[in-house]
C-alpha cells in the first residue's frame, strides 16, 4: 500500500523505469528534457547522497527549497524526502540545515539562516554555473560527484515530517492532500498531464498530485498558448492544466 509521495515515486519507477515520468519544456529557450523514472531516480539518489554523505544530514533535519516549477526542483524535493528530511518551501526565512535556490533569487535565499547553500542556474542539460554567487555551491556540478544509488538508514514513515514551515505536513497527510488535489484537478490514474508552470507553480499541483495519482508529467515553463494543441498531441497528453 502506498503511504507516502516517495513511495508513489518509487512505485512509478518500478512500473516502468524507462517510460517518461517528467518531461520539461521551456518555450522561450526551446529546451526539452525528458526524464524517465530511472533517470529521475538517479538524480534523486545523487541528491540524497549529497545531503547525507556530503552535508551529514539525517532524520529531523530540514532543507529549504526555493525554486520555480522545474525538474531539478523535483529531484531536490524527492531527494530530501529519500534522505528522511523535511522540506520547507518558504517563503519566510527560517533556520534550516541547507538551502537550495536558483541564481535569480540567490540574494534573497541568502537570508535563510544556514551554513549550506546550493544554487542552480536551471540551465539546459543541467549545466553548472561558471561563477556561482558568493557563499553558494553549484548544485548541478556538486551533485554529479555522488553515487547513483541511495540506501536509507531507515525507511520514511507516514508519520515523519515531509513539509516544514507554514505548510507543515507529515508524509501520510501530504499524500492524502495530494490525492485530494489530484481529484480536484481531474488527474486520473495513468493520465499524462500537460501543466503550465506559471499558473501551477505549487509542487502540490505539478509534482505531488500527479505522483499520487500515478500520472506522468509534462511541465511547461513560458508555455506558448499557440502551440498547446500540438504539444498535447505530440506528448499524448490526456489533460491540460493551464
Amino acid at each position: 500500500m502506498t503511504e507516502t509521495i516517495l513511495a508513489a515515486f518509487t512505485d512509478a519507477v518500478r512500473r516502468d523505469a524507462t517510460a517518461p515520468l517528467i518531461t520539461y519544456y521551456d518555450d522561450h529557450s526551446g529546451e526539452r528534457v525528458e526524464l524517465s523514472g530511472a533517470t529521475l531516480d538517479n538524480w534523486v539518489s545523487k541528491t540524497a547522497n549529497l545531503l547525507v554523505d556530503g552535508v551529514g544530514l539525517g532524520s529531523g533535519d530540514t532543507v529549504a527549497v526555493m525554486l520555480p516549477a522545474h525538474w531539478q526542483g523535483a529531484a531536490i524535493i524527492l531527494g530530501a524526502f529519500a534522505a528522511g528530511l523535511a522540506v520547507d518551501l518558504g517563503p519566510e526565512p527560517q533556520p534550516v540545515e541547507a538551502v537550495f535556490t536558483s541564481a535569480e533569487i540567490a540574494e534573497r535565499a541568502g537570508q535563510w539562516p544556514t551554513s549550506e547553500r546550493y544554487v542552480t542556474g536551471l540551465l539546459p542539460f543541467a549545466l553548472g554555473l561558471h561563477t556561482p554567487p558568493p557563499g553558494f555551491v553549484d548544485f548541478p556540478t556538486e551533485v554529479r560527484t555522488y553515487g547513483d544509488h541511495f540506501r536509507p538508514i531507515q525507511p520514511v514513515l507516514p508519520n515523519d515530517y515531509a513539509l516544514a514551515g507554514p505548510f507543515e505536513l507529515s508524509h501520510g497527510d501530504l499524500l492524502a492532500e495530494a490525492q485530494a488535489r489530484a481529484a480536484e484537478l481531474g488527474i486520473t490514474t495513468g493520465a499524462r498531464v500537460l501543466i503550465d508552470a506559471l499558473t501551477h507553480p505549487d509542487p502540490m499541483d505539478w509534482l505531488f498530485a500527479p505522483l499520487a495519482a500515478a500520472a506522468t508529467i509534462v511541465l511547461c515553463a513560458n508555455l506558448d498558448p499557440v502551440g498547446v494543441d500540438h504539444r498535447m498531441a505530440t506528448e499524448k497528453c490526456s489533460l491540460l492544466l493551464a
